[in-house]
């Protein structure tokens, strides 16, 4: 009698749930014979996405391939298998005056989950995405045959995997470069914006800055629509630390990680509370202007330090909407967002603006254009859909796109890109959803 795997599987918003096959293996003779004997196929990293992408029939798991190859101090490359998250990498290179070029806003993601979505984070405009730093990868394709890709070599296959959901095959190890740094900390400035007209002259003043980004109050209108707090930063040098700092540059003291310990109940997230969480955001920083030193964890990936925090949203789970507005019609766009959204009553704790440089035209399956992004979560109700559907045509009106690794709701026709990768071994739900969608 053969053993059954199915279980129960979401990714971090816990929306959706399905029961499905799901099988993790650390030996590559295993994984072929797991990718032969079954029809259909889909990678999943650590779970910690939004959408359905890594969600399928049949779900490989790469929490196994989690083990490092070598480590070239002297040139800051390093090599691992794809199931390794940021947070290792972090762990092992910060110390060695190495950080991550390019970091999505949690560090619990896999290396082979960074490639297969080209995560971006807040410096896109100063040195694009996560895929300009991959030198190589080893992928299993479908008839378990194992390639390296590269700009080089099977350069059509590297492109098509990079932003490709997936959808080419198993990344079984990777090779990128590090950037250096003196320290573990950020110089940081925060500037609070009435409304976004400020908030988008203080963005174009801010893009000689390598990282900036914006918490932006989605439910305000007229004169106060987009009241926002811009945070632009640079890794700081040793010698501008305080004498406190300075002392152990590449290395932070380590802190209580507090944990959600179960699932909030539906009535706790309402348009009253976040308008209030709204509120209390933007009056807690009292100067139109903060400078300050803070550390990289708290300036990358201030909800890390909240374990299971995406139980706050309740069971029925939550959605991370984001799209990408062209910078030419970004101001009129966002507008008729923020309005839609607060007219809605669905709004949004998290809602973060962000800029968008020149896109990399080889990777033809990435998400960011020139432009601004703006992400934001919802609590999954019975009005959510209606929302996400009035959003997704002011997306395509403006020419926009939204980001395939946080969608499990939007419309078939805004992502019609990701049917450039037809294989039918690799298949995701959201995949047939939007073949299905448009047949």
């Amino acid at each position: 009698m053969k053993p059954n795997f199915t279980q129960k599987v979401t990714n971090w918003g816990n929306y959706p749930v399905v029961e499905k096959e799901m099988r993790s293996e650390d030996s590559f003779k295993k994984i072929k014979e797991f990718v032969l004997s079954h029809n259909e196929v889909i990678a999943r990293g650590n779970g910690r996405c939004y959408g359905d992408a890594s969600l399928g029939e049949t779900i490989f798991s790469t929490k196994k391939l989690n083990k490092f190859i070598s480590f070239d101090r002297l040139n800051g490359i390093i090599e691992c298998e794809s199931g390794v998250l940021l947070s290792d990498v972090l762990e092992i290179a910060v110390p060695q005056g190495y950080f991550l070029y390019v970091t999505p806003g949690t560090k619990f993601i896999s290396i082979g989950g960074a490639i297969a979505s080209d995560v971006h984070g807040k410096n896109h405009h100063a040195e694009g995405c996560f895929s300009e730093y991959v030198l190589e990868f080893k992928l299993m394709t479908e008839n378990g045959e194992i390639i390296t890709c590269s700009r080089e070599e099977n350069s059509e296959k590297f492109w098509a995997t990079i932003g490709g959901m997936g959808l080419t095959g198993i990344i079984l190890t990777a090779k990128f470069k590090l950037k250096n740094i003196e320290s573990a900390y950020i110089r940081q400035e925060s500037i609070k914006a009435d409304n976004l007209d400020e908030i988008f002259r203080l963005f174009d003043e801010s893009e000689s800055w390598t990282y900036t980004v914006a918490w932006i109050d989605c439910l305000q209108k007229g004169k106060n629509i987009g009241r926002s707090i811009l945070m632009r930063g640079e890794h700081a040098f040793q010698h501008e630390l305080p004498q406190r700092l300075g002392k152990t540059p590449l290395r932070l003291k380590k802190k209580l990680q507090p944990t959600v310990p179960f699932y909030f109940p539906g009535f706790v997230l309402n348009a009253l509370t976040v308008k209030i969480f709204n509120w209390l955001y933007y009056k807690k920083q009292s100067k139109k202007e903060v400078k300050n030193f803070t550390d990289y964890e708290t300036f990358f990936y201030p909800l890390d330090v909240i374990n299971d925090w995406n139980k706050i949203y309740g069971k029925s789970g939550f959605i991370q909407y984001q799209m990408v507005i062209p910078k030419e019609a970004g101001k009129e766009g966002m507008k008729r967002i923020l309005e839609t959204i607060a007219k809605s009553g669905n709004g949004s704790f998290l809602a973060v603006l962000k800029l968008f440089g020149k896109n990399n035209p080889q990777a033809y399956n990435s998400f960011p254009v020139e432009g601004y992004t703006l992400a934001l979560d919802f609590k999954v109700n019975s009005k959510l859909k209606k929302l996400v559907d009035q959003l997704d045509g002011i997306v395509q009106e403006f020419g926009g796109r939204i980001y395939l690794t946080k969608d499990s709701m939007s419309r078939s026709s805004l992502t019609n890109y990701l049917k450039n990768i037809q294989n039918p071994k690799f298949v995701s739900l959201q995949h047939k959803r939007i073949i299905n969608n448009n047949s």
